[in-house]
């Protein structure tokens, strides 16, 4: 990847329910999973570069081990995967916790992102790719995520 900064933004319900694996019985357990393959992901990429994982629904229960919910907040998981409250700013594999709608998270941080650098949101909602695509962020299946945590 390039060295300029890229922000590579995760639709986690839509990634999650590409693999049909019984994730619908254990949400929170399918995204902490999910989690715990891109930090893994995020210590294999430039500086520069920053993973953004929007959480939504009962799949925010698997950062919610430290704190009480607190909606759009940014938890940055460094390490081993552990939560770690933050503004945002941090490096790191960054969860932000949806206040209400997934889609409408992942738009937020589209537009605060993409004036900074190229923006690539991963989902197959067509949906959400035409709202994001049109503030000028690149789209890419969930396929794509998988093949890059191989």
């Amino acid at each position: 990847m390039e060295d300029a900064e890229r922000v590579i933004v995760v639709d986690a319900a839509n990634v999650v329910g590409s693999r049909p694996d019984g994730w619908w019985r254990d949400r929170a357990g399918a995204a902490r999973r999910l989690l715990g393959e891109l930090t893994g992901l995020r210590e294999r990429l430039p500086d520069s570069a920053r993973v953004v994982v929007v959480l939504e629904g009962a799949a925010k229960a698997a950062v919610d081990r430290r704190s009480e919910r607190q909606e759009g907040l940014w938890v940055v998981l460094r390490g081993a995967g552990e939560p770690v409250l933050d503004d945002g700013e941090g490096a790191g594999l960054r969860v932000m916790l949806a206040g209400g709608s997934g889609d409408d998270a992942i738009v937020e941080v589209v537009a605060a992102a993409v004036a900074g650098g190229a923006v690539t949101v991963v989902t197959a909602d067509r949906g959400l790719r035409a709202r994001v695509e049109a503030l000028g962020a690149t789209t890419v299946g969930p396929s794509w995520l998988r093949n890059a945590l191989g």
